[in-house]
Formats: structure tokens, C-alpha cells, sequence
């Protein structure tokens, strides 16, 4: 079973900067695509930025440029270097993983955590 662990949020004022980390755990597996969504209060969950199975990346329009995703392969973890945060980042960011254990494939998500950005 993979387990996907996320941290890094926090409270931090418009403006600044944070990164999340997440890690996936587990054996048997191989991770086809893997990115963070949020959901902030009242609204839908979206997609913040994201590794294609190819490798490349996709970002909400709302984040491009301030945000960067960057990943560790050995690791199997991901990163979101958020920058430049505004008041409407706030949000639960979730990681998520499509994973493989040679049989079929299935989607995996993290818990989440709590991003607070103060106006």
C-alpha cells in the first residue's frame, strides 16, 4: 500500500514563501504521475502543478511563475516552492500520486496541509 506524507505548511504573510515536501512510502510500486491540488474554503479542489507521466509539468494559470514543482526521484518525493503568496492561496494542498504496481493502476493522496497566507 503507498502512503503519501506531506509538510511544510503553515501560517506565512502575503508576500513570503513556503515549501511543501511529499513523500511516498510504501513497496511494489512505481509512481506514473505525481503533483499537488488544493482545495480552499467554499471552492472546489484544483490543480496547483503537476508532473506529467512524461515528465513535464503543468501549472494552474493563478500559480505559474510564482510556483515551481520540482521532484526527487530516488526519493520519490515531490516539491512546490511556493513564492510571492497571496491572500487567495490559502487553502488544504494535497498531494497526489497515479501509481502502478504492475497490475493496475490507481490514484493516491496525502492527507493534506493547511496553507495560511495573512493579507
Amino acid at each position: 500500500q503507498v502512503q503519501l506524507v506531506e509538510s511544510g505548511g503553515g501560517l506565512v504573510q502575503a508576500g513570503g514563501s513556503l515549501r511543501l515536501s511529499c513523500a511516498a512510502s510504501g513497496s511494489g510500486f512505481s509512481i506514473i504521475d505525481m503533483g499537488w491540488y488544493r482545495r480552499a474554503p467554499g471552492k472546489q479542489r484544483e490543480l496547483v502543478a503537476h508532473f506529467t507521466s512524461g515528465g513535464s509539468t503543468n501549472y494552474a494559470d493563478s500559480v505559474k511563475v510564482r510556483f515551481t514543482i520540482s521532484r526527487d526521484n530516488a526519493k520519490n518525493t515531490v516539491y512546490l516552492q511556493m513564492n510571492s503568496l497571496k491572500h487567495e492561496d490559502t487553502a488544504v494542498y494535497y498531494c497526489h500520486a497515479r501509481v502502478t504496481n504492475a497490475l493496475w493502476e490507481y490514484d493516491v493522496w496525502g492527507q493534506g496541509t493547511q496553507v495560511t497566507v495573512s493579507s
